[in-house]
């Protein structure tokens, strides 16, 4: 019976309970998932070699019949070696194999191998062999013809599946598919991208042809880079699939009637001028106008307000918040810690002062009968707009009418902490907002299903800050630079990436430095803050730091985003290499927010590497933070860039957005246009597509809830 993609994997032949249980723990359930669990590396088994033809230093694929075999000790302590001698036509080979006894049990003279490893010359006879080699047992002609004289798909383990065991399951996995097989990419973008269908892509996935000799270095080569044609159908497929659910969770969105009116009137617009305190950028006007479009329209805004440090974020969410309360609805803005909290709340009484708003701020910090006060004052409507932290997502908190909510830095929260803030209301519009510049590549996939804004401008006045690169024995310098900016009055961070000493690390923490700064500028008060300390003494640190009375705060990243102290015109970032550059940049922005330049100094050790220097070279040439973002992106990779495993980033089995981003652009912009195709034919054939993709969406990504 020929196999379905949806069978269970045990109706493959060799597939019985037990080894379907453990195909079930890597989540292999189905002959689909079989078939997608991807080689991690190819071998080229393609050209066996005589014994007598080998040369040391190439990898070689030999077969053979084992002459003689056995296990014996060495001098050195706990090393035993089982050799065994194995000859073909032309002559033997010696092949050892270091601590591993078991193979004196499982290996016989007279039985035929093949061997596939590099040669080596032996330390003692100085002749070629073969050193903990891969091996396998010749059974038959037809698994012979799996394993060896083709390039042969390497597998990860399943269990107690070793690779050569899968090979042979997903081999008849491919062979016994059934010949009428649904292929998600329709024809048309097959044949326009030159994409296999989706059997001959599974085929060529596990068991790629054998190519030509001229042309065979160049196909391994686009094998290992997952360039070659099968691989590269499915990374599209991957992200058109995501795609298509995403413009799926798009228009369920949009198909959300909004039950509350935002009007704009000259009234309005006089209040949201009357706070602003400078006059806003061309982009912070145009950003403004997506926006309070968005508030207009009869559906939800879900928009990601998405720029670089200090391109003035927070007066464009307050100039939205203050439209909607000017409409009598409520607003609340989410902030990752305390501080930020405590800051927007500082900021925002300040500019709203005149207004007559009613503001509150919500932390964990705020307890007993003044928590449950403000509690009843949101529910009653007697609070306008709430700044708080998580504190703001939990059960007790209910909004008369919430009609706007922002979420800041939203890479810091997870998607579940976003849904319950914005099910604080009735489909309220969401405005997020992020100072980490994002990539195209990572924006399409974890943002897709949002209207981009972006702030491309810095407001008039905002210098760059000058970014200059110091070793330790430099150190002489950057104390010098820091003592003339205090003598001026300034004020400065430095800042460690541990927060105390760490002998693997060998950093320079934090708490010992404080000590040794203080001795080096005694006429000067410093402060300390890092993760660890409790709420209150960071608040207390921040904001002796606002009035000056701290001149130099010594700090781990805790100061990376938000905080706003325009004195401070110095920043030294001990052992800079150790962080990624999006988070240099974002810690540099912490600087030079008032009318003095600002100066950032990224210190080494000795002898940085190469790529360390080129990654700190970038951060001193350019203050864009999208190019940092990009290279931070290739270099890090998207999990390490966003910073939490609960940012959205879904697990893409065969797409990698850094490497396959101009793949993913593609995929994005033709799954878009295939969801039109499909919405326009809702009534027929491409309502049975959108129920069949529905399917999909939820079981390879589990993100969407669409049909």
């Amino acid at each position: 019976m020929p196999l379905r993609l949806e069978m269970p994997v045990q109706y493959v032949k060799g597939v019985g309970p037990a080894r379907a249980a453990m195909l079930q723990k890597a989540k292999i359930g189905t002959v689909e998932d079989l078939l997608n669990y991807r080689p991690f590396r190819y071998e080229d088994r393609s050209s066996f070699r005589l014994m007598n033809q080998l040369r040391v230093g190439e990898d070689a694929l030999v077969e053979g019949e084992i002459a003689v075999c056995g296990n014996y000790s060495t001098p050195m302590k706990k090393v035993r070696i089982f050799e065994m001698v194995v000859e073909d036509r032309s002559g033997a080979l010696a092949v050892k194999f270091f601590n591993q006894p078991y193979l004196q049990h499982v290996l016989r003279n007279g039985q035929r191998l093949i061997l596939y490893g590099q040669v080596r010359r032996d330390d003692y006879t100085q002749r070629p062999v073969l050193l903990n080699p891969e091996w396998e047992l010749v059974v038959s002609s037809s698994d012979a013809a799996i394993h060896s004289g083709r390039i042969v798909p390497i597998y990860r383990r399943v269990g107690k599946l070793t690779t050569r065991s899968l090979r042979v399951i997903v081999h008849r996995a491919v062979t016994g598919l059934q010949r009428d097989i649904h292929d998600p990419i329709p024809d048309r973008l097959l044949e326009k991208h030159g994409l296999p269908d989706r059997r001959r892509a599974w085929r060529e996935l596990h068991f790629p042809a054998r190519p030509e000799d001229r042309k065979r270095e160049a196909f391994l080569e686009d094998l290992e880079s997952s360039a070659a044609p099968a691989q590269r159908r499915f990374v599209f497929e991957e992200f058109f699939l995501f795609h298509l659910g995403l413009q799926a969770v798009r228009r369920d969105r949009e198909s959300l009637p909004k039950t509350r009116r935002i009007e704009i009137n000259d009234g309005v617009r006089e209040v949201v001028k009357g706070i602003l305190p400078f006059h806003p950028t061309s982009a912070q006007k145009r950003v403004v106008g997506e926006i309070v479009g968005d508030l207009r329209s009869g559906n939800v805004m879900r928009r990601l307000l998405h720029g670089d440090v200090g391109s003035g974020k927070t007066i464009v969410a307050l100039q939205a918040m203050v439209v909607v309360l000017e409409n009598g609805f409520q607003t609340a803005l989410m902030a990752p810690t305390e501080i930020l909290a405590e800051q927007h709340f500082q900021t925002l009484s300040r500019y709203l002062r005149d207004t007559g708003y009613s503001l509150a701020l919500l932390t964990g910090r705020v307890r007993g009968k003044r928590r449950q006060g403000i509690l009843e004052r949101i529910r009653s409507g007697g609070v306008q707009l709430v700044i708080g932290t998580h504190a703001l997502i939990e059960a007790p908190v209910r909004f008369r009418d919430l009609g706007l909510a922002v979420i800041d830095e939203q890479h810091r929260f997870g998607v579940l902490q976003r849904s319950r803030l914005m099910g604080k209301g009735d489909q309220p519009d969401v405005l997020i907002m992020t100072a980490t510049p994002i990539p195209r590549s990572l924006a399409l996939t974890v943002y897709g299903d949002l209207d981009l804004s972006v702030l491309d401008e810095l407001p008039p006045g905002r210098q760059p800050v000058e970014t200059v690169l110091y070793s330790e024995r430099d150190r002489h310098r950057v104390y010098g630079l820091l003592q003339r900016e205090l003598a001026q009055g300034r004020q400065a961070y430095v800042v460690y990436p541990l927060i105390e000493e760490s002998d693997k690390l060998e950093l320079r923490a934090a708490e010992e430095m404080t000590g040794q700064l203080r001795k080096v500028f005694p006429g000067y008060k410093l402060g300390l803050i890092h993760g660890r300390l409790k709420s209150e003494e960071k608040d207390a640190q921040m904001q002796a730091l606002r009035d000056g009375t701290i001149q130099i705060l010594v700090a781990t990243t805790v100061v990376e985003v938000g905080l706003d102290v325009p004195n401070a015109t110095v920043m030294v970032v001990e052992h800079a290499d150790r962080f990624g550059l999006s988070q240099l940049h974002q810690l540099r922005g912490r600087i030079g927010r008032g009318r003095h330049r600002g100066t950032c100094v990224l210190m080494t050790g000795e002898a940085p590497s190469e790529n360390a220097f080129r990654r700190l070279d970038i951060m001193c040439r350019t203050s864009d933070g999208f190019r940092i973002a990009e290279e931070d992106l290739e270099i890090r990779g998207p999990g390490e860039f966003v910073g939490t495993r609960q940012s959205g980033i879904p697990q893409f089995r065969f797409g990698n957005i850094v490497r396959d981003r101009r793949v993913l652009e593609l995929a994005a912009r033709e799954a878009r246009d295939h969801f039109s195709l499909l919405t326009g034919d809702a009534k027929g054939a491409g309502k049975d597509e959108l129920a069949r993709l529905a399917d999909q969406w939820r079981s390879r990504f589990g993100l969407f809830d669409v049909g």
